[in-house]
């Protein structure tokens, strides 16, 4: 079903493997997953070693400053869901906050940290479904912080990009600016402080984390920045299993975390388009409809999804045939329907991962700080950057998304899992912030209605429809750029890419697994 690549055109090959695959988007940490995958671990314990790596020689993308959401495929008919994002502090207050001026949360402010789920997520997982200690799972992490690790080329260019967040607060910048500046490709740096932590972690489990030193510092740092979070905020932090939510696309099902993550938006994308006979349409058409249907899709994300522990997301009826035919209903092939205002920030630093062991467990896992480098707030003598999530959230009063005590904001990190007939198809995610909905229909259509290959359904040209522009990666070509400014899209060309892909394809029948990551970033995907 999946096409061959043209070995005419420069490009890279699916990895192939049948017994274990992991992709991420660092080539140390997809090599990490694969070590774990050798030495006997499961695809739970290779995700959760690749994880802890990550946040330390990615750290403007992920870490034990940021959330996490997990899909396991392969144990149950469902995939298990996992919802590690944290909550605002207890004493969180939109009123104060709209008294004071504001409109919406400032992303490099302390109000826009939330709670970190992530260590807590990464412990319960490794608990509940993983087969080695934490110890062993933080090693390569804690040999990477203490002993040193390489910049590698897209790391370094999004450091440089991203310098005056860490300049910010100047407690980071010892760190992440040796000498005063971000490190260039091949430079070596250490992050003795974060590995203490992580070794602290993998001794004392997430008690090291959220309670005792650690979080006593973490709480201090904000506070003298204007914060209002306490240790116990700290102390109670908890992620939960969820059930997942799903739709039916082209004879497959394609399974989401629910609200408070935007995979709502995915699954609303994919049923709208499900109504297009996609495969004979012009690149122009597709790249319209998928802009038209995002649209839409945004439009009601940014009307209901929030926390449901706070405000019920009804998805079902989200979902529903009535209602999807009504949204595409409104959709014509030769104008634009009037753009959908999304007010929210638009971030793309996030790291995903994905892994399938010898015995066909899959997991997709995504970890992020959201902004690059978070908020750029950091606690020096536990080395923890932290992020910046709650910027997520509105502070329009009355809306289901408005910041409150111990609630969760609008997530727009979401792992993906495609199947079939109750089997693991494709674990994928597409990181980009915003774009990370609109990136899932994009692969799962590239693959399913174009039978294009995997890695290049990665490769292909990308198209967000956001905020009143339709935003084109440079490889779209002008003539379909030129017609799509005929229908009435504003066009705005990018300067960076919108996000990147990793996913790994399992063929049943013959137990082969084949793996694609983003050309966009520094990853790999490697097979045993």
């Amino acid at each position: 079903m999946l096409s061959a690549r043209d070995f005419m055109i420069s490009g890279r090959s699916v990895a192939v493997g049948d017994k274990g695959m992991a992709a991420t988007s660092h080539p140390a940490v997809t090599l990490a997953a694969v070590d774990m995958l050798r030495s006997g671990g499961n695809a739970v314990d290779a995700a959760l070693c690749a994880a802890a790596l990550q946040g330390v020689v990615d750290p403007h993308m992920m870490g034990i400053g940021g959330d996490c959401f997990a899909l396991i495929a392969g144990k149950t008919p469902e995939p298990i869901a996992f919802n590690g994002s944290g909550r605002a502090p207890g004493k969180a207050d939109a009123g104060r906050l709209r008294a004071e001026g504001l409109t919406s949360i400032p992303d490099d402010s302390p109000h826009a940290v939330t709670i970190p789920g992530a260590v807590d997520a990464w412990c319960r997982l490794a608990a509940d479904h993983g087969t080695r200690t934490l110890d062993e799972l933080f090693r390569p992490a804690i040999r990477a912080a203490e002993d040193g690790f390489l910049i590698h080329p897209r790391v370094a260019w999004d450091w440089t990009r991203f310098t005056p967040r860490i300049a910010r607060y100047g407690l980071a910048a010892p760190v992440f600016l040796p000498g005063g500046a971000a490190p260039a490709v091949g430079d070596r740096l250490t992050h003795p402080r974060l590995g203490a932590t992580l070794r602290a972690i993998a001794n004392g489990g997430r008690a090291a984390f959220y309670e005792g030193a650690v979080a006593q510092e973490i709480v201090q740092v904000l506070k003298a920045l204007g914060g209002e979070h306490e240790v116990e905020d700290f102390a109670r932090a908890a992620g939960n299993y969820v059930e997942p939510i799903s739709a039916g696309y082209r004879g497959y099902t394609l399974y989401e975390c629910p609200p408070n993550g935007q995979g709502l938006a995915a699954l609303l994308i994919l049923r709208i388009l499900e109504g297009f006979e996609l495969s004979g349409l012009s690149a122009a058409d597709r790249i319209h409809l998928l802009a038209e249907a995002t649209k839409l899709a945004y439009y009601q994300r940014d009307a209901i999804v929030c926390d449901p522990d706070v405000v019920p997301v009804d998805t079902q009826a989200v979902l529903a045939e009535s209602a999807i035919a009504a949204a595409r209903g409104r959709i014509r092939l030769d104008r634009v329907l009037d753009p959908a205002q999304i007010d929210l920030p638009n971030h793309r630093d996030t790291a995903y991962i994905s892994v399938v062991d010898r015995d066909g467990l899959a997991v997709s896992l995504i970890n992020s700080v959201f902004s690059a480098f978070g908020s750029g707030i950091y606690a020096p003598g536990a080395g923890v950057l932290l992020q910046n999530r709650g910027a997520g959230f509105s502070l329009k009063e009355g809306h289901p998304n408005c910041l409150a005590p111990n609630k969760r904001p609008l997530h727009t990190i979401i792992p993906g899992m495609l199947m079939k007939n109750g089997k693991p198809v494709m674990p994928f995610g597409v990181m980009g912030g915003q774009y990370q909905a609109t990136g899932h229909a994009h692969i799962v259509s590239q693959i399913l209605d174009l039978g294009t290959g995997l890695q290049q359904a990665s490769d292909a040209p990308r198209s967000f429809a956001f905020a009143g522009e339709l935003q084109l990666e440079p490889t779209v070509p002008r003539d379909v750029a030129a017609e799509l400014e005929r229908r009435g899209h504003r066009i705005a060309w990018q300067a960076a890419p919108l996000g990147g892909c990793q996913a790994i394809w399992i063929d049943q029948e013959r137990g082969v697994m084949l793996g694609a990551s983003d050309h966009r970033k520094d990853g790999i995907a490697l097979g045993l």
